[in-house]
């Protein structure tokens, strides 16, 4: 079974920060993500950097870093009216609806470090366990 991962957990591959631990421990597994996590990492990262966490370059090393990873991009396009349905049923951000989506497709799970995500999900009683937290 394939995992989906989002951002959050892909951060923690080439960042020092809690959960790198139980993220790296991901990279032995079969992991997918829609074609959009790595442009939504870069966004992270730049955020990272604009707020002074890391230096400029050092975002770029990481997204270069990023680019390496054992990621299987899946295209989106035809999932967008299951992520427009599963973003008003949740009443969360398409963003994190298009893993949500990707996972349900391929059935798999999504893994994140989102605890509003997984929240979001696990108040559903039709998607309860579609995402779980990392580490857990």
């Amino acid at each position: 079974m394939s995992v989906v991962v989002d951002p959050s957990v892909a951060l923690k591959w080439v960042l020092d920060e809690p959960g790198a631990e139980a993220a790296d421990a991901l990279l032995d597994e079969e992991l997918v993500a829609p074609s959009l996590w790595l442009i939504e990492a870069a966004n992270a990262l730049w955020r990272r950097a604009r707020r002074g966490e890391i230096g400029g370059e050092e975002a770029k090393e990481r997204l270069g870093e990023l680019r390496n990873a054992p990621v299987t991009t899946g295209a989106i396009e035809n999932d967008l009216l299951a992520v427009a349905d599963l973003a008003n049923q949740l009443s969360h951000p398409v963003y994190d609806c298009l893993y949500l989506a990707m996972a349900l497709r391929e059935s798999a799970y999504v893994t994140t470090a989102d605890r509003r995500f997984r929240g979001a999900v696990e108040r559903s009683p039709t998607l309860k366990g579609a995402v779980r937290l990392l580490g857990d």
